[in-house]
């Protein structure tokens, strides 16, 4: 028996402010993808249907018994790799990917406890955890991963001084310069091993297998340095940014100086996107990623 998926009106509101028009077909398309995988892996949902920023899942469980979550997510270019990045990780540190459709943007996954985050733990000792975990999965990327920081940061150089320039010069121009210079400095010598981009303390769900298990990767080849952000930009009012950048530095192993300078790259970028937003749909984010980058920036560029 299968049942019908029940998209959550909350995400059903957000989703096409926050992933535009396109999503109005995908929303209502998204019953019948899911009844069709249903019927495909033998899946029998049940409770309801959870959701992120990009996405919807679905608890179920197989003919066996076993539970299991039936992931549809939105195709874009930074999630387009996650199947191939938990499929490379095969469960080591990260969700288990049991079966997938990309080209649907479906994934069946092990069940982990979503009422378990590692937002639960004290900031110590959840950093130290994440940490073990980034480093774990800072494994060699696949030849076939779409995105690579070497691309990205030559890119970058180029995009941000013009979409700056071409939003009216909101912010120092100096944050700009220096993201750009450092784009030139350190990405033609990025490191090739998998980095997920999007690694922060939500996305960290209590398992069974292993006591902490990553989920929702969005995953890029690069400097393990270039995704240490959003573990500033969450739980950002509980810490000083130098205590933090103490943490995650020696958690993680990284290198402090190439640490600071992807950060004010990314902060960079994210205070553009933010003010694009803002200018397109006339609304203030309460994106943490979005609110936070106006201190976070100066302060990386201040050593």
């Amino acid at each position: 028996m299968v049942d019908d998926l029940r998209v959550p009106p909350l995400f059903a509101a957000r989703a096409p402010q926050v992933l535009g028009p396109e999503a109005v077909p995908w929303l209502a398309a998204l019953p019948d993808l899911a009844a069709a995988y249903a019927r495909k892996w033998g899946l029998t949902f049940e409770g309801e249907a959870m959701h992120g920023y990009v996405g919807v899942v679905q608890p179920a469980r197989l003919a066996d018994g076993t539970p299991v979550v039936l992931k549809l997510g939105w195709r874009d270019e930074e999630s387009a790799d996650e199947p191939l990045a938990l499929s490379t990780w095969a469960g080591r540190g990260a969700v288990l990917l049991l079966e997938s459709a990309p080209e649907d943007g479906v994934l069946l996954l092990e069940r982990l406890d979503a009422s378990r985050t590692l937002d639960d733990l004290p900031l110590r000792e959840a950093i130290p955890v994440i940490g073990g975990l980034a480093r774990r999965l800072a494994v060699p990327a696949p030849p076939s991963l779409t995105r690579r920081l070497r691309t990205e940061a030559g890119s970058l150089a180029e995009e941000l001084p013009r979409r700056w320039a071409e939003l009216g010069e909101p912010f120092d121009r100096r944050l700009v310069g220096d993201a750009v210079a450092i784009c030139r400095e350190l990405g033609p010598s990025a490191d090739e091993v998998l980095v997920n981009e999007d690694l922060h303390f939500e996305n960290v769900l209590a398992g069974t297998r292993e006591p902490w298990l990553v989920i929702d990767p969005k995953p890029i080849a690069g400097d393990l340095e270039w995704g240490v952000i959003p573990l500033f930009w969450n739980r950002f009012t509980e810490s000083t940014l130098d205590d933090r950048m103490a943490l995650i530095v020696a958690s993680q192993e990284l290198d402090a100086e190439k640490a600071r300078a992807w950060t004010l790259v990314r902060a960079v970028q994210n205070w553009i996107w933010m003010i694009e937003e803002f200018q397109e749909n006339g609304e203030q984010s309460d994106d943490p990623a979005f609110v936070t980058v106006a201190e976070i920036a100066p302060w990386a560029a201040s050593r």
